[in-house]
């Protein structure tokens, strides 16, 4: 028998191409399976940034209002099994493995992706599990994208800006009019940032979906570390804020309670359960600060920004976050990124940067990359061929009073994440 990493390999190796995107595979493979659409409500969520957040926050609330709730998320930061979450807990390796016989069974000529497996196993463990209510984050897209093969009873698009152009498109009309191709006709379409491209309203408009827009048909209003939120029929006074840093989580948080509001009588929340959910959601490598005391008092925190949008959260939420010592940059960004886009999103932000390597045929050399992000004004003063060297490095560089920002992609966070929990 295939163990869970045996079964990844091949996987990776199965299909052609790592990204090819299309339904025809995965709908004729889930025929086969004879899978049917979930008869739980699904919420999917596409969006350049504030996928992850917006789906953490979901499940969460949704949890504490006692709700059996699966989760599929993408990529991982340490295990495959965090992809596929089933009431905060990560699939087993032999639930896993039992779903992968399965679909290798059923796809007869098919080489699906190594995506598609992963959606399809996702699939099948929720309909084995029996949820109370199914949150699919989007890959890659929307309407091409494996996830898109589930209907959505509310679709939430969480932002449009310009990332995997070459896949979407080269400017956000394009990305948009892709990112909403998880509507569905009748069903809520939301919006959930204060600029929309026109073509997220055009293809709403042309399925005839329901379309709420952020601070049009639903808002919230800040007051100190606490808010108000206001939808169609419902509205919420002296929120806690979201537990999740940065000021953008109350627009993900906002998008989140009008999701809520639209399937308010097939799942029914408490006002304690939207407090609970507020309170107490976490997701690793969103701005994740773990404190070290050993070998010096340093902060390290932890973001994926890949993107320029989410380089300039970043940038705005170290300024938000003074600090007396340096801020030290551990960086390592793939060669399909807008690295220059990045770079000059984060402008001054760091006093130092450690350049490392990435795996894979998508990075790019960690001297080319050091080079280019010199020419940008960076202070490079290490590069590292690994994300362990330069954790190692900046360990070493950093006195007490610094903090280290690890960033620029999810292969960078999560050995760092490693690394640092070894240490602990």
């Amino acid at each position: 028998m295939r163990s869970l990493a045996d079964w990844l390999r091949w996987q990776e190796t199965l299909h052609p191409s790592a990204i090819d995107l299309g339904l025809d595979r995965m709908r004729r493979t889930l025929q086969r399976l004879s899978w049917r659409q979930p008869a739980c409500p699904v919420i999917t969520v596409a969006g350049t940034n504030g996928k992850g957040s917006t789906v953490a926050l979901t499940s969460q609330i949704l949890r504490a209002a006692g709700y059996r709730v699966g989760t599929f998320t993408s990529p991982h930061l340490i295990r495959y099994n965090e992809r596929i979450v089933i009431d905060g807990r990560e699939v087993s390796d032999a639930s896993l493995v039992a779903a992968f016989e399965r679909i290798d069974a059923a796809r007869d000529s098919d080489t699906l992706t190594f995506f598609e497996f992963n959606t399809i196993a996702a699939l099948l463990v929720f309909d084995t599990a029996g949820v109370d209510a199914i949150v699919l984050e989007v890959g890659l897209g929307g309407r091409l994208d494996s996830v898109n093969a589930v209907d959505a009873d509310v679709a939430i698009v969480t932002s449009i800006a310009l990332d995997h152009c070459d896949w979407l498109g080269p400017d956000v009309e394009s990305i948009g009019r892709e990112k909403a191709g998880i509507f569905r006709a009748g069903k809520p379409a939301i919006f959930g940032s204060r600029e929309m491209p026109s073509s997220i309203g055009a293809v709403a408009q042309q399925l005839g979906a329901p379309l709420y827009r952020l601070g049009q048909d639903f808002g919230w209003q800040r007051d100190g570390d606490r808010w108000s939120w206001r939808g169609r029929s419902t509205s919420y006074d002296d929120l806690p804020r979201p537990a999740l840093q940065g000021d953008l989580q109350f627009d993900n948080a906002s998008a989140v309670l009008c999701a809520l509001e639209c399937l308010s009588s097939r799942l029914p929340v408490t006002r304690d359960a939207i407090d609970a959910g507020l309170r107490n959601v976490t997701l690793p490598g969103r701005f994740q600060v773990v404190r070290r005391t050993e070998p010096a008092a340093v902060d390290w925190i932890l973001d994926v920004a890949h993107n320029p949008a989410a380089a300039q959260a970043l940038a705005g939420q170290l300024a938000s976050r003074p600090t007396s010592g340096r801020t030290i940059a551990v960086c390592g960004i793939l060669g399909d990124k807008d690295i220059e886009g990045i770079a000059g999103a984060l402008g001054n932000s760091f006093d130092a940067w450690i350049i490392i390597g990435l795996p894979g045929a998508r990075s790019v050399p960690v001297d080319g990359l050091a080079q280019r992000l010199a020419g940008l004004g960076a202070r490079i003063v290490k590069t590292a061929a690994t994300v362990a060297e330069g954790c190692e490095v900046a360990q070493t560089t950093a006195r007490a009073g610094d903090r280290v920002v690890v960033f620029g992609s999810f292969l960078t966070v999560g050995p760092a994440l490693e690394w640092l929990q070894a240490r602990s």
